[in-house]
């Protein structure tokens, strides 16, 4: 087939839509040419965490390939067969020397949805970061972002090894991806609470700093109403780090905030983020907030029938992707709302 081209600046003009179009071209099995990559932003031009997910596509596609090195614009992807399960390891760092910023929980997300349709069960193992702000990390995936996808039809099952906390962080994460039947996701109200809980994440970091934070979450929370469970979650690291992730479970809903501890921080500081993170989707009627929408948007996609969720502020990452999904395949795929504002999202296949 004549190769699709995406143009790379697009919209939010980032990594997610490279990493859309590649799994849209993973599954459709139409070729692509991708030209003017992460265009709209700072960086242009593929980075590292870019080529770790190129690769493992490729692996599972056996994917003729070109223009995959840092800094390129260019790049052409051609898949030779149907996505097939994968067991294999990739290390965001391989493709560049020293500190690379990338995050693991980005690259095994974004391999989600492709493998679950391989036919059989894949172990990935990505070595990066594991806990950041302003991207994916590992408790709020685990405990939201998967959870949701249950309710998709998606089952993935994660183990982390290491934690890697910040920029460059050097962790470890393997996901258990099982093949899936999908199903569409009909969450237009939240209905009741189930639960409220938390977790701190701390490695190599003084007791006390934990507790603090548990203290700190139950304080918060009962100042909106809020009874929660608070857990404190040891972690193994290279470096010393802490990590807060607070979220709600409703009948049909969900949504986290969360933060990374910073040097000079003081921990209840830390708790505060994450909690003005969590209170945006909170004191909204969306059912799921700004971050999950945008997660699971090429899943409910891919589901047969009408899915339909809402997000207190559509995001220009989600009506790019939205935008991307719809160069591949035909859907009716409908975002109501403006960009920043609340929103409802409408597919039906």
């Amino acid at each position: 087939m004549t190769p699709l081209v995406v143009n790379g600046a697009h919209g939010e003009g980032g990594g997610a839509l490279f990493r859309t179009a590649l799994a849209m071209s993973a599954l459709t099995q139409r070729p692509t040419k991708f030209h003017s990559i992460r265009g709209a932003m700072r960086k242009p031009g593929l980075n590292a965490e870019d080529l770790t997910y190129l690769s493992a596509l490729a692996v599972s596609c056996h994917a003729d390939v070109s223009g995959d090195e840092i800094g390129s614009s260019e790049v052409t992807f051609s898949p030779q067969r149907h996505p097939r399960a994968l067991d294999q390891r990739f290390d965001i760092a391989s493709h560049e020397q020293g500190s690379v910023p990338g995050s693991s929980l980005i690259v095994l997300g974004s391999l989600l949805p492709v493998l679950a349709r391989a036919g059989s069960s894949s172990r990935v193992t990505v070595l990066g970061e594991t806990f950041n702000n302003n991207t994916v990390s590992y408790d709020p995936f685990e405990r939201a972002t998967l959870a949701v996808l249950r309710s998709l039809g998606l089952y993935a099952f994660p183990t982390l090894a290491m934690a890697g906390f910040g920029f460059g962080g050097r962790g470890e994460v393997t996901l258990e991806i099982e093949p899936s039947a999908l199903q569409p996701l009909s969450w237009d109200k939240r209905g009741g609470l189930v639960a409220c809980r938390g977790v701190v994440s701390i490695a190599d970091l003084p007791g006390e700093i934990a507790d603090r934070g548990i203290d700190r979450l139950h304080e918060v929370c009962a100042s909106h109403g809020l009874s929660g469970e608070f857990e404190v979650v040891p972690v193994r690291s290279k470096s010393p780090g802490v990590f807060v992730t607070i979220w709600a479970e409703f009948e049909k809903g969900a949504g986290c905030g969360s933060a990374l501890g910073q040097k000079g921080v003081r921990m209840e500081q830390v708790v505060d983020s994450a909690f003005r993170g969590f209170l945006e989707w909170y004191t909204s009627d969306a059912t799921l907030d700004a971050y999950l929408a945008d997660q699971v948007l090429l899943t409910a996609a891919l589901a047969e029938g009408r899915s339909e969720f809402t997000t207190p502020r559509v995001t220009r990452r989600l009506v790019t992707m939205a935008w991307v999904i719809k160069q591949f395949m035909p859907c009716h795929l409908t975002i109501h709302g403006q960009e920043g504002y609340p929103g409802q999202i409408v597919i039906e296949k």
